[in-house]
């Protein structure tokens, strides 16, 4: 999954580059784990409002 870097100026683009899974993985973190947290709390407010 993870090559050592090969890049002159190692960046946070260059990491994301390294394989398909790592960018699954971080798209993953950032979209999709949030849209869980706000399903849950939208959901709750929509409770609450009966």
């Amino acid at each position: 999954m993870f090559e050592p870097m090969t890049d002159i100026v190692p960046s946070f683009f260059a990491w994301l580059n390294q394989g398909p899974l790592t960018l699954t993985i971080f798209l993953h973190t950032v979209i999709i784990l949030p849209m869980f947290w706000i399903y849950k709390q939208e959901k709750n407010r929509l409770e609450n409002e009966k």
